[in-house]
């Protein structure tokens, strides 16, 4: 404001002092560390393998200690997945020749289970921390990560192959270099499909938390503290009211993160949309008005922005971020040939290496019996998407078109596709023993609480995001029936409904894991499965049956990911993408 001659008043000159805002936020930051120091001592305690616990103590009391610690490695696992995104992604969108090798590894990656890491990572970290449970912390770290990193990277590396050309023309004109493109072009571009794959896959992560607490690999149980390793006691001795109690826990915990740090993401990379028109409604978040109310994060970001000018300075000797526009043919497929050849020697070398141990240990016969129990889990899997397709493709489409039912139904949808289903699996285990079902029929009802809510919030999103002008257009031609659904909605919808039975598909398969082997106090059920041969090989360290199985688990993913997902994509995009 100015003052009568001219010149700025005092109230602009002001520094303006603490707010209750400022307060607020400084004690939430103090008691974040704080309570990060009081947990460093017990991730490096002693540890020796013959004597770990087999269990954790299911006292009540315990559950904070033992939520914090589930959280503090969730969000671990999520910094490295962030990190690996980065990384890999930018990797497999600017290097060529490197792209045809990475994204194959990638599809592969995401298809192999939790468990089949985890047989190959414990022994080396137990072995890289000897007498410490910082090597299993790592494990369990390394576990969670898995079950993050692969879809956040196919979103990252997508945002990154189809930004706009007008965007990398923009960044060659203003002399950009590699860090300040990344930073500025390619991160922004990229950061609402990552932030949004990011809250599915951290929710996905719970699904594993008891198996990445409760590890069971080389005939060894080792339980870390945590919420996953309590439930998994719980379980394994039958109490119900032990259960139920973990239930309750995990549900104030996926509710609080999707409240405190997820919604507030989601609000905040609303500003990275770009549009030609603001949308009707955006996200919103108390958190997130709190913290731009603070003048803390100013603070905070101030010595950032010079370290960043640092950076960007120092980056300027290594080149500017320029790919050449067109490239000499002939040394193009010279390239290409030695390339393919060298990469064609590596592979072929370690599969006779694998397969020369496979015979060796379990003969090839192994992969005949493995292929036949894998049709049997591809069977559930089928019946998944086939039931999860005639439920919750007209619920999704209902809620996504009533703007009034989206806003109060889409949080309890993301807080159900983030809820552990596998904490459920007591309760339904209790039910298939009293009625007498077989879980060669009730692993599909398992399989499919954690599996289901993919293809509900996709439709959801896809719902949501049809034009108003198409549903009016709709409406005033008094197009309705199976007409309306024939040739409106559902190739409005497609694109999403492939994206989440893609997804569907790849948590229903990982879930076979737990799913197909069902254990329930003195209650030990069984199906006729892969996923059931994968952790029964992991259980008792059994190597070449691990290898086996997770070979024929990827093939059977990628395969369907081939010859199905891969072409409905093709058709969304070319015939029914808005």
């Amino acid at each position: 404001m100015a003052g009568a001659d001219g010149f700025p008043s005092r109230d602009v000159w002001r520094r303006p002092g603490l707010r209750w805002v400022d307060l607020l936020v400084a004690a939430a930051l103090v008691g974040l560390l704080y309570g990060l120091l009081e947990l460093a001592p017990s991730l490096n305690s002693p540890f020796l393998p013959g004597q770990a616990p087999r269990t954790v103590s299911t006292d009540p009391a315990n559950l904070p200690f033992y939520a914090v610690r589930s959280l503090l490695r969730m969000f671990l696992a999520l910094i490295l997945s962030v990190l690996f995104t980065f990384v890999y992604g930018v990797a497999a969108a600017r290097l060529r020749r490197a792209e045809k090798v990475l994204l194959p590894v990638l599809d592969i990656l995401q298809s192999v289970p939790v468990l089949g890491f985890l047989s190959v990572v414990v022994t080396a970290f137990i072995n890289l921390f000897p007498g410490s449970t910082l090597g299993l912390e790592c494990a369990s770290i390394f576990a969670i990560f898995t079950s993050m990193a692969w879809n956040m990277t196919f979103a990252f590396y997508h945002s990154l192959v189809s930004q706009p050309h007008e965007l990398d023309e923009a960044a060659r004109v203003m002399r950009l270099t590699k860090w300040q493109r990344f930073w500025r072009l390619d991160v922004p571009s990229g950061m609402i499909p990552l932030v949004w794959n990011g809250m599915m896959s951290f929710g996905g992560a719970w699904f594993f938390l008891a198996a990445s607490e409760t590890i069971s690999v080389l005939n060894h149980q080792y339980a870390l503290p945590g919420v996953g390793s309590y439930a998994a006691t719980a379980i394994g001795s039958g109490d119900l009211g032990e259960v139920g109690i973990a239930i309750g826990v995990m549900v104030v915990l996926v509710i609080g993160v999707n409240v405190l740090f997820w919604r507030p993401m989601v609000a905040w990379s609303e500003r990275f949309r770009v549009e030609e028109s603001e949308a009707a409604e955006r996200p919103r978040s108390v958190v997130l008005e709190l913290l731009r109310r603070s003048s803390l994060a100013d603070l905070v970001a101030r010595p950032l922005r010079s370290a960043g000018r640092a950076l960007d300075a120092a980056t300027r000797p290594f080149g500017v971020a320029e790919h050449p526009l067109v490239r000499p043919a002939a040394r193009e497929r010279t390239g290409d040939v030695f390339f393919g050849g060298a990469l064609a020697v590596v592979v072929l070398y370690g599969v006779w290496k694998a397969l020369g141990y496979v015979r060796a240990s379990v003969g090839l016969g192994e992969f005949g019996h493995a292929f036949a129990l894998g049709a049997a889990t591809f069977g559930r899997v089928i019946v998944l998407l086939v039931a999860a397709t005639l439920v919750w493709v007209p619920v999704g489409v209902w809620i996504g078109m009533n703007p009034r039912v989206t806003r109060f139904a889409q949080p309890v949808v993301q807080v159900l596709a983030s809820f552990p289903a596998n904490f459920l699996f007591p309760f339904a285990t209790a039910a298939f023993v009293a009625l007498g079902v077989s879980l060669n029929v009730g692993s599909i009802l398992l399989m499919a609480l954690g599996a289901q809510w993919y293809v509900l919030f996709n439709v959801i999103a896809g719902a949501s995001a049809i034009p108003s002008d198409l549903r009016e257009a709709m409406t005033g031609f008094q197009v309705g029936g199976w007409l309306r659904w024939r040739y409106f909605i559902l190739p409005a919808i497609f694109p999403y409904y492939v994206t989440g039975g893609i997804t569907a598909a790849g948590g229903a398969w990982n879930a076979s894991i737990v799913a197909e082997v069902v254990r329930f106090g003195h209650h030990h059920l069984t199906a006729t499965g892969l996923g059931a041969y994968i952790a029964n090989a992991t259980g008792t360290g059994d190597f070449p049956k691990i290898l086996v199985g997770v070979t024929v688990m990827s093939v059977y993913v990628v395969a369907l990911n081939r010859l199905l997902w891969r072409r409905l994509y093709h058709l969304a995009e070319t015939r029914y993408a808005l």
